[in-house]
């Protein structure tokens, strides 16, 4: 699909400046959404919003069709009446990092506290009929997944063991009789997951009905494995690559390369292809029908894998003895087409991309990525410059995954400098804004640019390195910083390099809030 020329942002929900430790759905998202229209921004890139696993790392989660409870707002469940304002007082303000810990012993514990209580007055309080109504038909048009997940939630925390390939052998096998039980036994515990899944999807429906009518549109992000510890797995084990004892067989990950001689080993569990293509891709379909409803443009994490993914024997403590096996890229995409009509992706083509990788996202006719970062090493990546772009690409200056452009700036040595000050000319060490102009200012349809390097900070800011397994995920952007003269600096670029669109090309401002 092809985008109209236009300019965002890189935002994940959690770094934003919400009230109680963590970013949500709630003030601070709305005032954001205020802040990148002043910007004449339309693009709002987010990464996962799923539940989050190992690390708190949103691209391990625990479903790939619920939403993260940490990201509902507390005020805004004040507001609807579930909550009483007293029962939120004290809580970790709107500055500084997340600390996951923190957010867990006291925010969860009050979302549960206000879901219990939408439960107990919402089908006889009249003030809650509406909401209990709308609960009511999202538990139905959503019994897909939800119900399976719920059981996953609940199972999870009554065993506490962090796999439910350690749970009681029938439980994690699903056999009827014992997920019966379980029912019976947590009716209350399920029921307040599902209402935890209602509360979200009102309050993200409400911000994406917020930035549609500035003609903001949002970037998820879908990961194209799932984590082995996560509903869809135990839900699903046919369409995975596992054993006898639903143990995995081979895993995800990437081959050795310069920067690691002995590969990734991500312990993803692969996918099944020869079950799902002869179930014509149902779990596909409904996974990318699921985000679809979610956002308005879909990035796809690791797309090479479509083509062609890197297997290693699950028993391998490194990723050295993996091999390459062919994917069904192009009859994938095609079940999918041919069930929900045309996509707006965008194609994740970073790494080791081949030119089967290549041709197969110019047959889908998906912009791919470049990243201004990674072209002033070796000829190599020169690709990533600005005057090589091709119009059917996403640029970014940086992204989750990389240290802010002035972290990167202060790493780099004299050669690396001079290159980027050849191509944008002397930045007197504050490289960020030139090389926000230079993204800006080429052919590619989407200019991204994380919130980070707006804001001009350093590597205190940066969002996640790469195979450290913890510290990362808890910026939040300090309260305060949607000033007026940032936005219009970002405007005056907007206005220079004609970025002033609707990636959709949509002259209509959509609107589809859910009051409660």
């Amino acid at each position: 699909m092809d985008f109209q020329r236009c300019s965002g942002v890189l935002l994940h929900i959690s770094s934003l400046p919400s009230y109680g430790g963590i970013g949500d759905l709630g003030p601070a998202a709305h005032e954001s959404i205020e802040f990148l229209a002043a910007g004449k921004q339309h693009v709002w890139q987010v990464l996962p919003l799923c539940p989050t696993g190992y690390g708190n790392s949103p691209y391990a989660g625990s479903s790939a069709f619920a939403g993260n409870p940490y990201l509902i707002s507390l005020e805004y469940l004040v507001d609807w009446g579930w909550l009483g304002g007293d029962r939120i007082a004290g809580l970790a303000g709107r500055g500084g990092n997340v600390n996951f810990e923190e957010v867990e012993s006291r925010k969860l514990p009050l979302l549960d506290e206000a879901a219990g209580n939408f439960l107990d007055r919402g089908a006889h309080d009249p003030e809650l009929a509406e909401q209990w109504k709308r609960f009511e038909e999202f538990c139905s048009a959503e019994s897909a997944w939800l119900m399976d997940y719920a059981l996953y939630a609940e199972l999870r925390r009554r065993f506490n063991t962090g796999a439910w390939a350690e749970w009681p052998e029938a439980i994690r096998r699903r056999e009827p009789k014992a997920l019966a039980q379980v029912a019976a036994e947590s009716g209350r515990m399920l029921a307040q997951e599902q209402v935890l899944q209602f509360a979200f999807a009102v309050q993200w429906t409400n911000l994406r009905a917020a930035a549609a009518r500035h003609k903001i549109r949002i970037l998820g992000d879908v990961a194209i494995f799932v984590s082995f510890d996560s509903a869809d797995v135990w839900t699903h084990p046919d369409i995975f690559e596992l054993d006898a004892d639903l143990r995995p067989v081979h895993i995800a990950g990437v081959p050795p390369d310069y920067f690691s001689p002995t590969g990734q080993r991500w312990g993803n569990p692969l996918y099944r292809w020869d079950v799902l293509r002869a179930r014509g891709f149902d779990w596909w379909i409904d996974r990318i029908r699921r985000s679809r409803d979610l956002y308005d443009m879909i990035r796809l994490d690791h797309f090479r894998g479509f083509e062609a993914y890197w297997s290693i024997p699950a028993a391998e403590e490194t990723a050295i003895n993996g091999t390459w096996v062919k994917a069904p890229g192009l009859e994938l995409f095609g079940a999918l087409e041919a069930a929900l009509g045309p996509l707006p992706l965008v194609a994740e083509d970073l790494g080791l991309i081949t030119p089967e990788v290549d041709a197969l996202r110019k047959e889908l006719a998906m912009p791919g990525m470049r990243v201004l970062q990674f072209g002033f090493g070796d000829k190599g990546a020169h690709m990533h410059l600005p005057h090589q772009f091709a119009p059917r690409t996403a640029a970014y200056t940086g992204t989750h995954d990389n240290d802010t452009t002035l972290g990167w700036w202060a790493t780099l040595g004299k050669t690396e400098r001079v290159a980027v000050e050849t191509l944008v000319g002397p930045v007197n060490d504050h490289p960020t804004w030139p090389l926000i102009r230079a993204a800006a200012g080429s052919v590619a349809e989407i200019a991204i640019v994380p919130v980070q390097d707006l804001l001009e900070l350093g590597s205190e800011a940066r969002m996640n390195t790469p195979a450290v397994p913890s510290g990362n995920w808890s910026w939040r952007v300090a309260e305060g910083s949607w000033t007026a003269p940032l936005a219009a600096r970002v405007a005056a670029i907007v206005e220079v390099t004609d970025r002033d669109n609707d990636p959709l090309g949509s002259n209509e401002s959509e609107s589809g809030e859910t009051k409660v």
